[in-house]
């Protein structure tokens, strides 16, 4: 009888430098099948991912076992004879699509160059087949992003491109790596609709690789959990998600923020997934009658902001108070970031006013105002010098600001940050890729604190991490909230995320303030069309 495997893994391994990075993992993929890869940063998925199409091309990586594709191995060809199957058969979407997208290229002659390569179109109907083609993924006037280049299109536009690509050749599996990362809720949504659409007209298989869980529960067939290169957990999709049997498993889930209540603290490894009080809803409205019972300590008054012509964002006013956190939700371009490079006078807005401590930011001295109002970047690692030692790092702006009398004590103070932010003085010394990526977010952390500012501005300060890692830092910033009665404007498009830290959220879409409300009463009675498709989308 034949095999109803379209791909089978067996007992793969990989190591490199004498480090075991894959352990004899082993799975399958049936036909018209969608299969969910989760876990964290290092846990193999990516590895495993590149392992199965021969991308792996270090001569450091060792590997053993058997990849089985349509009943014939394919881990032993040459890569003459895969890249018969890689993009044609076997098809990849990559995590971050500016990075994959040819710059120098206009979009439609890259998917026809992917469809020339592999003999699936002539001459005559190149550019039809293409629009076809865009008109399938649903991008919106599929001529114009013919002719423009990727660094022209939205994220979302990018991606559905690379989505295009991927399929062009009408491959038996799509490989999907991370493919909504950097994305926001409602596009994500309309990705991960699309790539369900496709799977089930064409009728091809699906590897879905992600640290979204949330993400993975909508769409996969069966799950595997991987950690530190093992699966330590296979099975029916559902299933995994209502009544995990590993304690890793378990672990991932607990680290979400929850939907419905309010823990002090987030579970985490940590904490040995300590279960934390609720906060009773009495105590959310004492809390809330000292914030609003003040004067503002920020105040943005009818700020509007145009760039080529394009108005970003058109007449926004709101205020900030003492000890509130504060949060911006919107999809991507709806003007979040914007409203805090204005805050940040890191742009010259010409219409509007922001006021901190009901002075006009304009009549500050850029220099002085800065140790005011602080940003924790949303990729640390980034925004720190990787030929820096850490300590140097968070020592430069004390040294620009003339904090502290001397070096000691300026060095004294770099130790208690590091302490504060759960690293230790013995870090000083090291160098930004010593660390990993929750790390790198404490250091950034750090050096934001080393101002001793009065508002910090989080602008998707945990996208990029697990859920186990971003529930450390989510913990980290609560707790030094409270230690030191910071001040948080939170940006982000995760709204579980900003449900659990905020007080209060403002709703933006296309640079108008949609909605403004408490947190808790806007989750329950969303006023709105577009906080209704917010929410939805986020799956609320």
């Amino acid at each position: 009888m034949k095999s109803l495997n379209l791909l089978s893994v067996k007992n793969l391994s990989i190591s490199a430098n004498n480090i075991n990075i894959l352990n004899d993992i082993t799975f399958n993929l049936k036909k018209n099948q969608i299969l969910g890869v989760v876990g964290e940063s290092g846990s193999g998925k990516s590895i495993t991912s590149l392992s199965i199409i021969n991308l792996l091309k270090s001569k450091n990586f060792q590997r053993r076992g058997k990849v089985i594709f349509k009943g014939n191995r394919i881990d032993s060809i040459t890569n003459k004879e895969f890249e018969k199957i890689r993009g044609c058969e076997i098809s990849m979407i990559f995590q971050e699509p500016m990075s994959s997208l040819n710059p120098s290229m206009k979009c439609g002659y890259q998917v026809i160059e992917t469809m020339i390569k592999h003999k699936v179109l002539n001459d005559v109907n190149e550019t039809k087949s293409v629009l076809n083609l865009f008109e399938k993924v649903k991008l919106k006037n599929p001529e114009a992003v013919f002719n423009k280049y990727p660094h022209e299109l939205s994220g979302g536009q990018q991606q559905r491109v690379m989505i295009a690509i991927a399929i062009s050749c009408n491959p038996k599996i799509l490989i999907a790596d991370e493919p909504t990362t950097s994305l926001d809720a409602i596009v994500k949504e309309e990705i991960i609709t699309l790539l369900k659409e496709i799977q089930k007209k064409n009728k091809m298989s699906i590897i879905l690789v992600s640290h979204d869980l949330n993400l993975v529960s909508k769409i996969a067939h069966n799950l595997i959990v991987l950690n530190k290169g093992k699966i330590v957990e296979y099975g029916k999709g559902n299933k995994v998600f209502k009544n995990p049997q590993c304690d890793y498993t378990k672990m991932l889930l607990r680290s979400r923020p929850p939907k419905k209540t309010r823990p002090s603290r987030l579970p985490t490894i940590e904490n040995n997934l300590k279960s934390f009080s609720l906060i009773p809803k009495k105590d959310r409205i004492e809390k809330h009658l000292k914030i609003y019972n003040q004067k503002p300590i920020l105040k943005v008054d009818n700020l509007s902001f145009s760039y080529n012509e394009k108005l970003i964002l058109n007449k926004v006013s709101f205020k900030l108070y003492k000890r509130e956190t504060l949060g911006l939700v919107g999809e991507s371009g709806s003007g979040k970031s914007t409203i805090a490079k204005s805050i940040l006078k890191l742009i010259n807005y010409k219409h509007g006013e922001i006021f901190y401590k009901n002075i006009d930011i304009k009549k500050y001295d850029k220099k002085i105002f800065a140790k005011n109002i602080q940003l924790i970047f949303q990729d640390p690692y980034s925004s720190l010098n990787p030929q820096k030692t850490i300590g140097k790092s968070i020592l430069e702006p004390m040294i620009a600001h003339k904090i502290f009398k001397n070096e000691n004590e300026r060095v004294s103070k770099v130790f208690k940050l590091l302490e504060d932010v759960g690293l230790n003085k013995n870090d000083f010394n090291k160098y930004p890729t010593e660390f990993s990526g929750g790390q790198r977010q404490r250091i950034v952390i750090a050096r934001a604190l080393s101002l001793n500012p009065k508002i910090l501005i989080c602008d998707e300060s945990v996208s990029a991490l697990d859920v186990s890692v971003q529930a450390q830092v989510l913990n980290l910033l609560n707790n030094l909230r409270e230690k030191f009665s910071f001040t948080f404007i939170f940006i982000s498009h995760d709204l579980s995320v900003v449900k659990y830290m905020t007080d209060r959220i403002i709703v933006l879409n296309r640079g108008k303030i949609e909605e403004i409300n408490e947190t808790d009463k806007l989750f329950e009675d969303p006023h709105c069309a577009y906080t209704k498709k917010l929410l939805k989308a986020n799956g609320y």
